[in-house]
């Protein structure tokens, strides 16, 4: 077997995980079956009692394995669960982690489904959360508990764009014999590695920038053999969360060209947000690739570069509806980590379900937009907001 990890990160993008059948093909190849013949009876126990070689898609799938090693390699991870989608990788994580009568920190200003699933899911549960600001270190420590076991952020944040200090918030997790987990969706391994930096759990939604063209869903869980191969494959063997053959290899598939999408949406993220910061419209400006960024020195240590999303303010929500409505290359969308870039509301859409006390505190106004910048030319999307400028 070769040891991938001698390998730079774009050959392993390309090759990683992969195992040819006795067919020999090239690309990697579709199991598209639901289970799995066994030899014999005893082959079939022994798969069954030690989880060793296929077994039932639910459980393992060749394709799925080799977007699962894939994926770990690139995180620098031991262990990769791929899920349905984003939400069910950290609905699994937090089941396979926690039990009744725990405790999550986690940060005010994250994914609304996620604040839904922590308030609404797993307060039935008796599992309850604490939010707090990302960018605040003594406010993760001041809300830990004795029963805290998780703390959960996403950085850089949806949708301001805030930039958590990974490495700090590490130390304040294991101080307290907590384990941190982060949403990596918005920067993939190619732009930060959050393992490297403490973190015990990378969660992904890969239907954003690993799929990169808005196909399918699936999402992702990586860490160490210990804890994902643990408690959390036990809850995933039996919840169903499962990702799709087919999602998979549309998965590998993106992965092949990860790091060359995230250099461009880079490139036009951060020639972007310069032209929004001069417009008269705008307020200001959320991205961490300008200098007058809170954490712009914090996201220079962190990533590698700033990303591919912008949110920007306008005065109301009339304003914004506006400037959406007048363009016609951007998509109305809520999804992000596309191809074509998509523009959204959030306050209305991604965390129109969450209290407006709650989006007061993440800081999301009714005038903020947030923009997934595209592969399109950059000058053609300056010109598209300038419709509704």
């Amino acid at each position: 077997m070769i040891d991938w990890n001698e390998f730079g990160f774009n050959t392993r993008a390309v090759r990683a995980g992969q195992v040819r059948t006795e067919e020999g093909e090239h690309s990697e190849p579709i199991f598209a079956t639901s289970s799995f013949v066994f030899k014999n009876a005893a082959e079939a126990a022994d798969r069954f009692a030690n989880v060793s070689g296929n077994i039932y898609s639910r459980i393992t799938n060749p394709t799925v394995r080799n977007f699962e090693q894939r994926l770990a390699s690139l995180e620098g991870g031991e262990r990769c669960i791929a899920t349905s989608s984003g939400m069910a990788a950290i609905f699994t994580t937090c089941l396979g982690l926690l039990k009744a009568g725990e405790h999550i920190v986690a940060s005010q200003s994250i994914f609304g489904p996620t604040v839904s699933l922590f308030n609404q899911v797993l307060s039935k549960l008796d599992i309850s959360t604490s939010f707090v600001d990302l960018t605040d270190i003594n406010s993760w420590q001041a809300a830990i508990q004795d029963n805290t076991k998780i703390l959960f952020l996403e950085t850089p944040s949806n949708p301001l764009i805030d930039v958590a200090d990974i490495a700090a918030i590490a130390k304040v997790a294991h101080a307290n014999d907590c384990l941190l987990v982060v949403d990596n969706c918005f920067c993939t391994p190619v732009l930060q590695q959050p393992l490297a930096l403490g973190a015990d759990i990378v969660i992904h939604s890969a239907t954003k920038y690993l799929d990169g063209q808005g196909r399918v869903l699936g999402g992702a869980i990586v860490g160490s053999e210990q804890l994902v191969g643990g408690d959390i494959f036990s809850v995933f063997r039996s919840s169903g969360s499962t990702m799709s053959a087919f999602n998979a290899w549309v998965f590998l598939k993106g992965l092949e060209t990860l790091d060359l999408r995230m250099q461009r949406h880079c490139d036009n993220a951060e020639a972007l947000a310069v032209w929004l910061s001069e417009q008269a419209a705008v307020k200001q400006v959320y991205y961490p690739g300008l200098k007058n960024h809170p954490q712009h020195e914090l996201a220079k240590q962190q990533q590698t570069r700033f990303g591919g999303i912008i949110s920007f303010e306008v005065a109301d929500q009339a304003a914004a509806w506006q400037i959406m409505d007048a363009t016609q290359i951007m998509s109305i969308t809520a999804n992000l980590g596309d191809a074509k870039s998509t523009i959204t509301h959030p306050a209305t859409t991604t965390h129109g379900r969450i209290t407006p006390e709650q989006r007061a505190a993440a800081g999301i106004s009714d005038g903020l937009i947030r923009i997934s910048v595209g592969l399109e030319d950059v000058e053609d999307l300056k010109n598209d907001l300038q419709n509704g400028f």
